[in-house]
């Protein structure tokens, strides 16, 4: 018991108590019953009964108790003895309110990682080397790297002449930002690339230079990445790679140069070997930035989204279109004409489409089984429309629900759309690709594909109870919250997902403690449980302000672990509290 005192008219001084954080009525209960058995199978029991552990989880769970360090007292819970002693009612107490030992999500990789790159959603960065906003922030490795190592695995480079034309620099181009050399994001992409997760980093480059400026980056991309460059055996795939044959690569995805692909297509099947000369005789080729090829088709909304223009280069030479459309895994383009025409089906080559927010939005509401038929095989990629210039994000609800793979986001704005996302990507042990549910990958005998805008019945029902939550006293001073006394807790829960999904609930405020006991229980229909999010907040009531924030979580329901769990709770930027936690329960049935 302990307690804390606070000043208030300048001379009195109001103590309150604090108690330690105290085990509720049903870890209590748990705690009896496995107490009923002898050595470890009473934790055994409880791990399989109330916990839902499958028998190896089980004996990891065991194996990591019974070697002591972070577990404390309750390696004696699982001694092999049949002597052993029974755990103390704090020893348990102690285990379920740890989230390292007794995490809400598996933090390892269990999906099936074999199928190819579009059937997985991509953890996926907007001009990834930005430190700040659109418009006049500085260019930076340091944006990358931290993206890297919070697991993202498309990184996007905007590649320019420097001012003497003779290297290249990355900036977003028509703006104030800064610039950064391209040689240091790509030393730092290949030490970083797999720092958070082996499988492949995909980097996207929109390209803004001439040719001989390509060639030169082809000859910085091949030499810094070496061996985990990945370089496809042929011009075009009739699929794509699965994320399991690629681990530890490097993957291109840009624009090959317009006329490598006119040339190609006029050939036929035939090599490009031997050709080159051929293609020079053509006369002034033009070359195409890997994101132009800019819509003027009626289904298009204005300029504003546009990322990339065209540009002439009178010094573009077949052999440099050669070396640097070599590199290229993903080919990659924005519509031309209408959208239905840019949304066919090629059943002999896969390709990536890009299109902004806005476009989407109208996409959706027109050709929304078309965009799913796409991305069954093809990749989709979504990226903030051009008025975001403070960095802000979009819901990525709508990309997902249409099998959008690549949801780009600015990692730089810290919104509650970034914390989808990260909450998002925490699936399948946070290595950035996640599985697309089975029904956007199906396709009826006649043709029909998931409709986001049905109505559909409720397929599971998820149970959420709030016991209680601690770690505010180890992580913020005393009056960080409240001057004058301790700070007044309430948390907020509820789903992102599709829009009959969606909703928010919350807890009574638990007035001057440190260690807020809830208690409450919560019930959550949901009708597409595949791509719904758990939200969790917690703030703090100010009577006379605005409530102050202290901590939040976003989950992937599908991925939550049933039973008693303690779950960690993170800042507005999404890095982890070192103690902050709530004691919670899960049933999804």
């Amino acid at each position: 018991m302990g307690s804390y005192a606070y000043r208030y008219c300048m001379c009195f001084t109001r103590k309150f108590r604090s108690p330690d954080a105290h085990p509720p009525p049903d870890v209590r209960a748990a705690h009896a019953a496995a107490g009923a058995a002898h050595g470890d199978d009473g934790l055994r029991r409880f791990l399989a009964d109330v916990q839902r552990e499958d028998p190896a989880e089980a004996d990891r769970v065991l194996a990591a108790l019974s070697g002591g360090g972070a577990a404390g007292g309750i390696a004696r819970f699982v001694g092999r003895s049949p002597a052993a002693a029974l755990p103390t009612l704090d020893d348990f107490f102690g285990f379920l309110f740890s989230p390292d030992l007794n995490p809400p999500i598996s933090n390892k990789v269990h999906q099936d990682m074999s199928a190819p790159i579009s059937h997985y959603y991509v953890f996926t960065g907007h001009n990834s080397y930005l430190t700040g906003n659109q418009l006049n922030s500085d260019s930076s490795d340091v944006p990358i790297i931290a993206a890297l190592q919070n697991g993202v695995r498309v990184i996007e480079l905007d590649m320019w002449p420097n001012s003497a034309k003779n290297c290249v620099d990355i900036l977003h181009g028509g703006t104030l930002t800064a610039p950064v050399e391209i040689m240091r994001c790509l030393k730092s992409i290949k030490e970083y690339a797999f720092c958070a997760s082996t499988y492949p980093l995909v980097i996207t480059l929109e390209d803004h230079l001439t040719a001989d400026l390509q060639a030169k980056v082809a000859g910085m991309i091949t030499e810094t990445f070496g061996d985990l460059l990945y370089v496809p055996s042929s011009d075009t795939l009739n699929e794509f790679p699965s994320p399991e044959a690629l681990m530890r690569r490097i993957i291109i995805s840009t624009k090959p140069p317009q006329e490598y692909r006119e040339f190609l297509k006029a050939q036929g099947d035939q090599k490009i070997s031997g050709n080159a000369d051929k293609l020079a005789e053509e006369g002034n080729l033009r070359r195409i930035d890997s994101n132009a090829d800019d819509s003027d088709g009626k289904d298009e909304p204005d300029d504003e989204d546009d990322e990339e223009s065209e540009e002439e280069d009178p010094k573009f030479q077949p052999d440099t279109a050669c070396e640097y459309r070599k590199l290229i895994t993903i080919h990659a383009g924005k519509p031309k004409g209408r959208m239905r025409d840019a949304l066919k089906v090629d059943p002999d080559k896969v390709r990536r489409l890009s299109l902004s927010e806005t476009q989407l939005g109208k996409a959706t509401a027109s050709h929304g089984a078309d965009i799913i038929r796409f991305t069954q095989r093809n990749i989709l990629r979504i990226y903030p429309k051009g008025t975001r210039i403070n960095s802000s994000n979009y819901d990525p609800m709508k990309a997902w629900t249409h099998g959008a793979q690549m949801v780009a986001f600015n990692m730089q704005g810290h919104d509650k759309s970034l914390r989808l996302m990260q909450g998002f990507f925490r699936a399948n042990g946070g290595c950035g690709y996640v599985k697309k549910p089975d029904f956007l990958l199906k396709t009826g005998p006649n043709g029909e594909v998931f409709d986001p805008k049905a109505s559909l019945p409720v397929k599971k029902t998820l149970k959420v109870k709030v016991y209680m939550g601690d770690g505010w006293r180890m992580d913020f001073s005393k009056t960080h919250f409240d001057a004058f006394s301790p700070p007044d807790f309430y948390a907020r829960v509820g789903i992102a997902g599709v829009r009959a999904d969606c909703v928010m609930k919350k807890t009574r405020t638990i007035e001057d403690q440190w260690v807020p006991v809830w208690d409450e229980e919560f019930t959550f229909p949901l009708t597409v449980p595949e791509l719904a999010l758990l939200r969790v907040e917690v703030q703090e009531y100010d009577m006379s302000e605005k409530h102050d924030f202290g901590g939040q979580t976003c989950l992937p329901v599908m991925e939550l672990k049933q039973g008693i769990r303690a779950v960690p709770l993170h800042d507005r930027k999404g890095n982890r509290y070192k103690s902050v936690r709530l004691l919670m329960r899960f049933e999804l049935i």
